[in-house]
């Protein structure tokens, strides 16, 4: 398919995801890198508090709350 052909399609609302090859398709920067953290119980206590209020999974609560402050010390 040319361009302006995926282009034309692509502005005139219509799928284009059958021309798209996504198998090798990636997130830079995002890639998922497992860490092991330990913590005392009294914190993952508290974690697991918050993330049953919030309705969200213990994990969520460490990531937004780490991510919160990355944003914060790099502005």
């Amino acid at each position: 398919m040319k361009a302006k052909d995926f282009d034309k399609k692509f502005d005139e609302a219509q799928s284009i995801l059958d021309d798209l090859d996504l198998s090798r398709t990636r997130r830079p920067e995002q890639e998922l890198k497992r860490v092991n953290v330990d913590f005392p119980v009294w914190m993952i206590q508290s974690l697991e508090k918050e993330a049953r209020r919030l309705g969200v999974p213990r994990q969520s609560i460490i990531k937004m709350w780490i991510a919160e402050k990355l944003e914060k010390t790099a502005s």
